[in-house]
């Protein structure tokens, strides 16, 4: 009878497009807090089974919680193949991993392969897929160039992000991958950012796709994206990368935010939420004018007000003080309001970054 065969994390990330499906087989708890980009949750055990398992390893014994786990095993796999897996082609060869590459990984691995399907085990399991990924997020950062879109918050810079992946450009998008827009009225509705490992992992996956021979545009970030954090080696590579400056008008820039987050214009109950998470900064007196101006749906007045005594000083300090080559930065005025703009823009740096290698 045929076993799995047994990888190590460098061999099985060397195939992991090869694999017909990544199974997880830890708890669906598990798998949401992180997991191997492309996994599916298969899980063994269900989260309340894995804590009653627990339970009884501490208070009776190990061998009835085996037996016990063994038994409610057996029937999730049981499930799982009457469910997830009876349509899987003769072919089929999956990659199975669990918590440390031990029991629950193993029972699944081990039925699929009696069955006849070519199945794979990951050697440590998602312990050492973390460990692969803390060890790149320290490597990976240093042996990239990025060119850095600063400017004010309203000048575009996402989209300009948007317009240079759309001609092919390497393009790191930490807001769409934190799921945040960055600041403190940057949460998405309806939309979770992901746990920390999930970001991590995420960042990874994305960095390891980039050619180190040609530039990555990333947008002036700082090291904390809503309740997501950058690693070190990652903001320290960004920080001393070129930087390209955006201006525009205050204006232009309101008028631009507007667009941009309507989410707000129709549920200001939640943009006032927001708004009072700035007391500590601001003090009680200026939040209390900023609501009236929200209550009064004098958008236009708000956002400039917003701008003028919140955003625009803080990101002036934070570029100011970690942004190394800012000083050297090329300048570019433009209306964020006019699409055409930005892709004129995207052309140039594009153009420009393929002329200096």
């Amino acid at each position: 009878m045929k076993s799995p065969d047994v990888l190590t994390i460098n061999e099985a990330l060397t195939r992991l497009a090869s694999f017909g499906d990544i199974l997880d087989a830890r708890t669906p708890a598990e798998h949401a807090l992180d997991h191997i980009p492309g996994a599916i949750s298969t899980p063994v055990l269900s989260n309340d089974e894995r804590v009653l398992i627990g339970i009884m390893y501490r208070q009776q014994s190990g061998f009835e919680a085996k037996r016990a786990g063994a038994a409610i095993v057996a029937r999730n796999i049981a499930d799982l193949l009457e469910t997830r897996f009876h349509n899987r082609p003769r072919d089929w060869a999956p990659l199975v991993y669990c918590w440390r590459g031990g029991n629950r990984s193993g029972a699944l691995a081990t039925v699929l392969a009696r069955i006849g399907w070519r199945v794979s085990i990951l050697e440590g399991g998602y312990k050492a897929f973390r460990q692969r990924v803390i060890t790149d997020l320290e490597q990976c950062p240093s042996g990239l160039r990025f060119i850095v879109i600063a400017g004010r918050t309203g000048c575009g810079k996402s989209l300009l992000l948007h317009a240079l992946d759309r001609l092919g450009a390497q393009v790191l998008d930490l807001e769409a991958i934190a799921r945040h827009r960055g600041s403190v009225l940057g949460r998405v509705p309806g939309e979770p950012q992901p746990a920390q490992r999930q970001f991590e992992t995420l960042l990874w996956d994305r960095l390891a796709r980039f050619d180190p021979s040609r530039p990555v545009f990333v947008e002036s970030e700082s090291r904390r994206i809503g309740v997501c954090h950058l690693p070190e080696s990652l903001t320290l590579a960004i920080r001393a990368g070129d930087c390209v400056v955006l201006e525009a008008t205050r204006p232009a820039r309101a008028n631009f935010l507007m667009a941009q987050y309507p989410h707000f214009l129709t549920r200001p109950d939640e943009l006032e939420a927001q708004l009072l998470r700035l007391t500590k900064v601001h003090g009680h007196e200026v939040v209390k004018a900023w609501r009236a101006l929200l209550a009064a749906g004098r958008w236009v007045e708000l956002v400039d007000n917003l701008l003028g005594l919140h955003y625009d000083p803080a990101y002036d300090r934070s570029m100011a003080s970690n942004f190394k080559r800012l000083g050297d930065a090329s300048v570019v005025t433009l209306d964020p309001n006019q699409a055409q703009q930005l892709e004129a823009l995207a052309s140039s740096l594009l153009r420009g970054s393929t002329e200096s290698r």
